[in-house]
């Protein structure tokens, strides 16, 4: 008689498909799809409480995708239901990627079912080797949704300054390449960009052209001057536009740098919460000097119980900081690829903290340089992930520790 449940459900948006087999692998009952609600979620911990008694079973071991947010309410619910309490329950959320390669084991011995993903997911589940979801996660799953809404805005925002800058290469072909301001999205900058074509610029009176750059920035520019006479000199060199592409061209900018100046008005809003959202979370990362509480907050949501990960080898491959490794014979490739099969949003964070501390902390600051000069290609982008991968090791010590961070790596 079967005493463990090995549960798998392929979960969308619509619907749930569920397959249960036992520890010989064998399917105790035919696939069952149930409607991803309430009211299937309750069909669904019937039929597992149905099989449980039937066969006699001791335990249940539930594993779901962990695709976007579509499984979240049936794990709560598989969580907290009293029928399974019974029974000693572990829910797995499986990335997606994992269930995919696990599948290409199967090759052509698939099972003929209509929930082959679900059966993959049992399968898995049966396989071993997960770590069950915990309450403790739940911590910071509200920080995450945030910190993943940021990552979005700040996709958003780079496709928007792309576009700006082709469209300110048609408009002022010059611009950019003469760097009239350091920042091209400068609230000056912008001023300028919506206000004046070229040729307005060029027959424009210096000193009015001073006057307008000043009350734009604030009255803080030290060279309103020296900016002023780049500008006249950009717009002398640059491209002229037909009247009639010039004017499609002002609109589609305008609108474009609208949309700019609003994603950064709601990321800056959206920094707040998650500053504020971090505060109820104990932590120590904000103790390292040049690690800021946004790039903690995503690093601490996306990681969630530090006690997932049993060493900081572990964390690095959950994040997708390895590298691929070309060997053949006596040939060793010097260079190697980054994997990036990892969670992405982690890897974000993890990179975008290593850019600030190669600035702000002396000993990345150091090591940074040292990776840099190392090789002739690919220089800031390969000392910067290294970085991030050194930045791991300390993530892991803090966080599973509960150190604070003293100016040395801890190991």
């Amino acid at each position: 008689m079967a005493q463990v449940i090995f549960a798998g459900i392929d979960i969308s948006a619509l619907k749930c498909d569920l397959v249960c087999l036992d520890e010989q692998g064998h399917q105790l009952a035919p696939a069952k799809s149930f409607p991803n609600n309430r009211e299937g979620a309750s069909g669904l911990v019937e039929m597992l409480d149905h099989l449980a008694r039937k066969f006699n079973i001791q335990q249940l071991h539930i594993g779901l995708e962990a695709t976007s947010v579509y499984g979240i309410h049936l794990r709560e619910f598989l969580l907290d239901a009293s029928q399974l309490k019974a029974y000693p329950t572990e829910v797995y959320e499986i990335n997606p990627v994992m269930v995919a390669g696990f599948k290409k084991a199967f090759g052509a011995r698939r099972p003929k079912t209509d929930a082959l993903d679900a059966y993959v997911i049992a399968e898995r589940v049966r396989f071993g080797h997960l770590v069950p979801y915990r309450r403790k996660t739940m911590v910071t799953e509200p920080l995450r949704q945030l910190t993943r809404l940021r990552l979005h805005l700040v996709e958003l925002l780079t496709a928007e300054q792309n576009r700006a800058l082709n469209l300110l290469f048609l408009k002022f072909s010059n611009y950019h390449q003469d760097k009239p301001f350091s920042q091209t999205f400068g609230k000056s900058s912008l001023a300028v960009l919506q206000e004046f074509t070229p040729d307005e610029l060029v027959e424009m009176p210096l000193e009015d052209l001073v006057d307008f750059i000043q009350s734009h920035g604030n009255n803080r520019l030290i060279e309103p001057g020296e900016m002023a006479k780049t500008l006249k000199q950009a717009a002398r060199r640059a491209y002229r536009l037909n009247p009639k592409m010039l004017e499609a061209c002002q609109v589609a900018l305008s609108l474009t740098l609208q949309n700019i100046d609003h994603l950064k008005r709601q990321l800056k809003q959206l920094d707040k919460v998650i500053c504020r959202e971090l505060e109820a979370i104990p932590q120590t990362l904000t103790s390292v000097k040049g690690l800021g509480p946004v790039s903690a907050a995503g690093i601490i949501a996306e990681i969630g119980d530090i006690k997932r990960f049993k060493n900081q080898a572990a964390l690095a491959q959950y994040a997708g900081l390895t590298w691929t490794r070309y060997q053949s014979g006596d040939f060793d490739a010097e260079e190697r690829r980054l994997t990036k099969s990892g969670n992405r949003y982690l890897r974000y964070y993890l990179v975008q903290a290593a850019n600030s501390l190669r600035v702000h902390n002396e000993e990345y600051k150091a090591y940074y340089q040292k990776k840099y000069h190392e090789v002739t290609k690919h220089q800031h982008k390969r000392a910067l992930v290294l970085t991030a991968r050194k930045l791991v090791r300390l993530v892991f010590a803090l966080l599973s520790k509960g150190q604070i961070y003293k100016g040395t790596v801890i190991n």
